[in-house]
Order: C-alpha cells, then structure tokens, then sequence
C-alpha cells in the first residue's frame, strides 16, 4: 500500500504545487497591478493639486489685471484734472481751482486706496520706471531728470505708467 500511497501522492502533488506556484503568480501579478493603480491615483490626485493652485493663481492674476485695467483707465482723468488746476491758478479763479483740486484730492485718494502710487522722478533716469522723452545741456548731473512732462504711476508692484522726463545731457 505504501507503493499505491506514493504514486497517488507524488502526482497530486506535483499538481498542487504547480497550483500553488501558479496562484502566486496570479497574486504577484495583481499585487503589481494594484501598485500601479495606486501610483497612478497618487499621480492623478498631485495633478488635480497642483491644476487646482494653478487656477486659484489665475484667478488672483485675472482680478489684479482688471484692477489694473480701471486704474489705468482713470489715469487722464487724473491727469486732466491736474491742468485744470494749473489753469485756474493762473487766472486766480479761486472757487474752480478749489473745486477741481477737491475733485483732483478724492480721485488721488481712492485711487491710492486701490494700491497706486507715484513714480518719483528726483535723482537719476531709471529706465524701468522712466521714459526718456528729451535730453538737455543743464547744470544738473548727466543722466539726472530735470523736468517731468508727465507723472508715472505704480500699481503696487507694476509700472502702470513710466514717468515721462527731460534728463540732462551734463554742461555742454
């Protein structure tokens, strides 16, 4: 019987551990898939991330630049209003230069409330925040802004608009 016992044991055996052999293939193989869904949904989830802080970015970016845009806009006014006064100080029109220069008070304050600001224009030409329009002999320094034909304004950290100077060209 031992004989009988052995060859139906070394068959079924064999059969077996191929079965066993063929199951851990079969789990190692799932295993790996599993892995690379799980890396993939890892992969998926830092793209939505990340596409999620890029439109938070351009939406901050899409807002500052229609701030900007209405900042702009009211530049001339601003300006106008500042020749208007000029104008009526000239011709000692009190009560229009005191009005417009209440006018020209207010619009300077909000817009400032906005984040505007003046380029200053004393000292040297900066060519990031300067525009160059003339270039005269003068006492002044070479390279210094010796008159400013118009303002430049900043928006917080932007150049809305270059100031528009005459520098000088030194003693000639």
């Amino acid at each position: 019987m031992a004989s009988s016992e052995e060859k139906t044991s070394g068959p079924a055996s064999e059969q077996t551990s191929e079965r066993d052999a063929g199951l851990e293939e079969r789990m190692a193989l799932l295993e790996s898939e599993r892995d690379e869904a799980v890396d993939h949904l890892k992969r998926v989830a830092a793209d939505f991330d990340n596409y999620r802080k890029r439109v938070a970015r351009d939406q901050e970016s899409l807002a500052a630049r229609a701030h900007e845009r209405l900042v702009k806009e009211l530049l001339p006014v601003l300006d106008n209003l500042e020749r208007a006064l000029e104008a009526g100080e000239q011709h000692e029109e009190a009560k229009l230069a005191e009005g417009v220069a209440l006018v020209a008070r207010e619009l300077r304050s909000a817009l400032e409330r906005e984040g505007l600001h003046e380029i200053e224009t004393d000292g040297k030409f900066d060519p990031h925040v300067h525009e160059a329009l003339l270039t005269q002999p003068s006492e002044a320094e070479e390279g210094s802004v010796i008159e400013v034909l118009q303002k430049g304004y900043r928006l917080g950290d932007r150049v809305l608009r270059p100031a528009r100077v005459v520098i000088s060209q030194g003693s000639g």
